[in-house]
């Protein structure tokens, strides 16, 4: 996560021109840069707006494999930075690279102090702490899947090879009520599957349906943001992961994840015909 350069001449001067600058990735696609300077500055084509106010309070690493966090205050005053933005999620996940420039030559190679992804993020007033997560993470997954009676593979990924292509519609959003969203037409297979957000506030966000009835959809949590009309979506069918939805429905049974016919930890506890 943390990368170490030989320090080039310019960081080496008696006087040195330094500024902090954040190169921010959503997950949506959306690419922000920031500098404590107070002049934006053009670097690698991205143009790092000026936001002076922002600086890396606190930042932490070690030889450990634990994570690293990082204080960025300020942030939210930003205008690349909304709190409502950050309240719906659209920064969960976002990969951040943190490394300082010689402000009076851009163009010069910076020196990257560290590389992750934003884990949890914790509002501060006007700042907010972020969990700066490297690749060690990765060393968290377990070794081999574990035993289950339903799928661990989500529909459509590599472990599933469904095609998601017939399973995938485009419908407006006519109405919402809390959780609850009614759709212009009825969509089929929604039970699990995923709205995605193609216009308005919530433009980008997506929100797993948990249910469905005629053309309401019960999603798992309310939008982040009330739409102000009929607003454009794309739903994605769901699966309920058994075997035999996986078999009648996409008549995939080949590729289930799943142990159905594993005995259970109450195998000894059955009574005979019980």
């Amino acid at each position: 996560m943390v990368t170490m350069h030989a320090a080039p001449a310019w960081l080496r001067e008696e006087l040195v021109t330094l500024a902090w600058c954040w190169r921010l990735a959503r997950r949506d696609g959306v690419v922000i840069g920031l500098t404590s300077h107070d002049r934006d500055l053009m670097i690698g084509g991205i143009v790092y707006r000026a936001a002076p106010g922002m600086k890396p309070s606190a930042l932490e690493t070690g030889d450990s494999l634990d994570a690293a966090t990082m204080d960025l205050e300020g942030a939210i005053t930003s205008d690349a930075i909304a709190t409502r933005d950050i309240d719906a999620g659209r920064w969960d996940g976002a990969e951040l690279e943190l490394f300082v420039t010689d402000w009076s030559a851009p163009d010069a190679a910076p020196v990257v102090v560290a590389r992750g992804s934003l884990g949890a993020i914790e509002r501060r007033g006007p700042a907010f702490a972020a969990e700066l997560q490297g690749v060690t993470r990765l060393l968290d997954r377990p070794v081999c899947p574990a035993t289950s009676p339903s799928c661990r593979a989500m529909l459509g990924d590599r472990a599933c090879r469904a095609d998601l292509a017939p399973r995938t519609h485009r419908r407006r959003v006519t109405a919402v009520d809390g959780r609850m969203v009614t759709l212009d037409a009825v969509a089929p297979g929604m039970a699990f599957g995923e709205l995605m957000w193609l216009e308005g506030g919530n433009c980008g966000l997506a929100s797993p349906v948990i249910g469905a009835e005629g053309s309401v959809l019960h999603l798992a949590e309310a939008p982040s943001f009330a739409p102000a009309g009929p607003v454009r979506v794309r739903l994605t069918e769901g699966c309920d992961k058994q075997l035999a939805t996986c078999r009648g429905r996409f008549a995939n049974a080949a590729n289930f994840r799943g142990e159905a016919h594993l005995p259970g930890n109450d195998l000894l506890t059955r009574y005979p015909g019980g």
